[in-house]
Parts: C-alpha cells; structure tokens; sequence
C-alpha cells in the first residue's frame, strides 16, 4: 500500500513538471496553446483531486500523517529586504554601496562554489556568512558582521508569511497530523523560531547544519521523518523552491507542495490534507 503511494507521487511528479524552466505545456493536437493548456489545467486539477481522494481513502479523512514546512520563504520571510539591512548597518562601518550593488554582489556570492566544505551552513555559518557579507558590501569590520548576523537572530528581522498560521498548526496538530520545519539553515534557526514564539507549533526541527545535509539532498528530509516516526510516502512537504523543496521531497518519497503555485496559505494546505480550521 505505501509503494503505491510512492509510485503515485512520482507519476503525478512528472506529470506536473514539464522542464526545468516550468514552461507551460503544449498539448499535441490541439488548436493553440491556450486551448492546450487550459485542458493540462483542468486534466491536472482532477488529477490532484483523485490522487488526494485516494490518500484519503488510506488513512481515512486525512490525506497525510506529517507535514514538513521550510522555513525562510514559507514560514517565515525578512521583515525588511536585505540589501537594505545590509547598507543601514553597514554605514556607521563605511560601507558605500548602493542596495542595488550590494544586491547584485550578494547574488554573486551566494553563487559561488563554497569550497571549505561540502556544506554551506555548518554549525552557526559564521564563515559562510562573512563570505557573504564581505563579498556583498566591500566590508570585512568583524564588528559590522557581528551586528548584522545577530540582527538576523531577532524577531525584529522577521515575520510570520502567514499571520493564521498558529491557529491552522494548532489545528493540524489537534487533527493528529504531526509538524516538523525543514530548513536549510545554521544554528540560528532554533533561537529565531523561539524569538517569534512559533517553536512550539513544531514536533520537529531538521536543520541543515545539524543533520550535515542541504536540500535537495533527500537526507534532510527523511531525517525529518526519523524525528516525526513517520514514512516519507505518509508525509508532505511544502517549500517556495521547486530544486530544493519539491524535487528534494520527492526525491526522498515524500508528497510535496510548491508555496505559492500549489498552495497559498497554510488554511488551504490544512485544507488539502483533510484538516478543518
């Protein structure tokens, strides 16, 4: 039963992703794109509703047993851009370029193969991160890169991207369904998801730094399902990044959902699943 699971979750993969760009699908033998591509919408639209009637029909009224949420872009996303932060701190520290050039650096950087490790975010990520912080402002000053990481520990640098989240998690947790987030992250996750008092919405925390492994490695994400006692074929993972959240996910054999296409709050992901909020 759970094998069938899997193979449906990797048909319905391939049958949602035509490219690697996302490009819409041209259907064979019809008369123009428009027309093909509104009969792939509405073929995918019941595909999605038998696939979930299905699992429901497994576990009962709910399609999935666990859900895994990433963090940054998800659950949570900057409260002011970054580029921004990093020229309002860093003028005190003689920083002078523009948040256009900081931002165009900051793109670069983040680019660049990390070659010290295997691993961009180990254990806090302080030498990635003065990497990217030199490279993005022309400012080595240890002082300005202390400023700037602990800023990014507080709860003044972030929000919540849903404000209902806490009553759908409450929600989710009361149907039975178990939470975990999945992020790649360094060891400021923990602490940060404490300073926006939403740690306890969570029955698990796999950060990357911790578990030595970065989506899209499926690793992650079945350590997650360790910590849950849960299957991947029982679980399903929302993120904002389709290489490191949905194909990640699949790839460990976990149902996966893209923030912002697939779903757009976390009251219709509660929906989908069978939770009523």
């Amino acid at each position: 039963m759970a094998t069938t699971g899997t193979k449906l979750t990797r048909l319905l993969s391939r049958f949602f992703i035509n490219n690697v760009n996302n490009k819409p699908l041209r259907v064979m033998g019809s008369g123009s794109s428009f027309n093909g591509l509104a009969k792939y919408s509405t073929s995918a639209s019941t595909a999605v509703k038998d696939y979930e009637d299905y699992r429901k029909s497994l576990y009962g009224d709910i399609s999935h047993r666990a859900l895994l949420v990433d963090a940054v872009g998800t659950l949570v996303i900057p409260s002011q851009p970054m580029a921004q932060i990093y020229r309002q701190i860093g003028e005190k520290y003689g920083v002078e370029y523009s948040e256009d050039e900081i931002l165009n650096r900051y793109r670069w950087a983040y680019g660049q193969p990390w070659g010290r490790s295997r691993l961009r975010y180990v254990n806090d990520g302080r030498p990635f991160w003065q990497f990217i912080v030199s490279s993005s402002t022309g400012c080595s000053d240890a002082q300005y890169f202390e400023e700037l990481y602990t800023y990014y520990t507080t709860e003044k640098a972030w929000h919540l991207c849903d404000p209902d989240a806490e009553k759908v998690f409450e929600a989710i947790r009361k149907a039975g369904v178990k939470l975990a987030v999945v992020s790649n992250f360094d060891t400021r996750l923990r602490p940060l998801l404490r300073a926006l008092n939403c740690d306890h919405w969570f029955d698990a925390v796999a950060v990357s730094a911790e578990v030595a492994a970065e989506k899209p490695n499926p690793t992650i994400f079945l350590k997650a399902c360790e910590l849950l006692e849960v299957k991947p074929e029982d679980v399903v993972h929302v993120g904002d990044d389709r290489r490191n959240d949905i194909w990640g996910a699949r790839d460990a054999g976990c149902d996966a959902w893209l923030w912002g296409s697939d779903v757009h709050s976390f009251e219709e992901i509660a929906q989908r699943i069978g939770v009523r909020v």
